[in-house]
């Protein structure tokens, strides 16, 4: 690492198997030295600090999405797939959608399916604890939640639900190089592209979800035909994964934490501090890049027209100089602030759903259960761009 006006320079790959399964001392690493770092084995700019990755999120005329949130420069490579409306488009191509999706999504219209998701988790809980007491929450509540009751809010059919999962997979492993994690997901790419595509069509939707509401503001003019499939795919794209990780990330901490599940079940209502806490300490989404528009001065250094910008949101959301006692998972912290929903324009337009989703599984599983602790070893699954969980294997007493 260098120091003082010499670019800091860093040699590891951020998408190899040794950081992925446990990236905080590259972040650490990168944090410590400086503002902004060299990454010479992608020739990229690295953000790992607080106040340069939100600083860049926030700046989509400096830092834009339109040219690929990931590794892939779409000024001069062509996308795997038409790019994203929300997550890959700038002002003003980004705006309509993005426009008519938060109003179909916001808090205020989840208010109508805030009882059922209740009901539904409740259900859910009551299922997987009469199984036993040693299960795991992974495979049988953070997985199994988000894929019952978020396709329905969509509008899809329940056949072929389980693609979404390894389609998100995929689509995120993409952000990244193309290393193994990609290569293993590219033989059936055609195969789930083709399925999520048609779950996209105005005449596989159920009347009133999300994806027919999506149609209907395109009936009125808000957005145009051709921008309704892919929106409702951007819905179906970034609304299952990352929620699995960030329950997963939730239950993760309470089990390692006894004290903060405690907490949490004498205050209830603090379910939605813990599933944020918990997307600030795990990030599950860890990186996105960005690319300079224009030469960008970063503390000492310049960050070049048309480079790469890779910010490490993770890194971010652990950096000691905004946060206290960043590793520790605690419920009595604010997390508002945190850039794991991202920040600006781009922030995650879906995250008022994630925190309905995880506030009802919280909740019903507070109610029933006095103690959660892990039950043997923990595996976590690798992907290029999120922070994933395998498998966490709990132990409950109920009560």
């Amino acid at each position: 690492m260098g120091s003082g006006t010499t670019l800091p320079t860093n040699d590891t790959d951020p998408f190899s198997h040794d950081v992925l399964e446990n990236p905080l001392p590259l972040h650490a690493a990168l944090r410590d030295a400086g503002p902004v770092v060299h990454l010479s084995t992608y020739d990229v700019y690295a953000f790992a600090r607080y106040e340069q990755v939100h600083a860049a999120l926030v700046d989509w005329q400096d830092f834009q999405s339109a040219a690929g949130v990931g590794l892939s420069n779409f000024r001069y490579e062509k996308p795997w797939r038409p790019p994203s409306l929300l997550l890959e488009a700038d002002p003003p191509r980004h705006d309509a959608p993005r426009r008519v999706l938060s109003k179909i999504i916001g808090p205020r219209s989840l208010r109508r399916l805030r009882e059922q998701w209740f009901t539904d988790a409740e259900h859910l809980v009551e299922q997987v604890l009469a199984g036993g007491a040693e299960f795991d929450v992974v495979a049988s509540l953070a997985t199994v939640f988000p894929l019952r009751v978020f396709p329905d809010a969509v509008g899809i059919g329940k056949e072929g639900r389980e693609n979404l999962l390894p389609y998100g997979d995929f689509a995120f492993n993409a952000f990244g190089p193309h290393n193994d994690l990609v290569a293993q997901g590219a033989p059936r790419i055609a195969e789930l592209s083709a399925w999520l595509n048609a779950q996209c069509a105005r005449e596989a939707l159920t009347d009133g979800g999300f994806g027919a509401q999506i149609w209907a503001a395109a009936d009125r003019g808000d957005i145009t035909p051709e921008q309704a499939p892919l929106i409702v795919r951007s819905l179906l794209t970034a609304g299952v994964d990352t929620t699995v990780h960030g329950l997963s990330a939730a239950l993760y901490g309470f089990a390692t934490h006894p004290e903060q599940w405690q907490r949490l079940r004498e205050q209830p209502p603090l379910a939605r501090v813990a599933f944020d806490e918990a997307v600030r300490w795990e990030s599950p989404v860890q990186t996105f890049f960005r690319t300079a528009t224009v030469d960008v001065r970063v503390g000492d250094h310049v960050v070049p027209e048309g480079k790469k910008i890779l910010m490490f949101l993770g890194a971010a959301n652990r950096d000691p100089r905004r946060w206290d006692d960043p590793d520790a998972f605690d419920l009595s912290r604010d997390p508002s602030g945190h850039v794991g929903f991202g920040m600006g324009l781009h922030q995650c337009v879906g995250q008022h759903v994630a925190r309905l989703e995880a506030e009802a599984l919280l909740t019903a599983l507070a109610r029933r259960v006095r103690t959660i602790e892990l039950a043997g070893p923990t595996a976590r699954h690798h992907n290029n761009t999120l922070r994933a969980w395998e498998s966490i294997p709990v132990r409950v007493r109920v009560g």
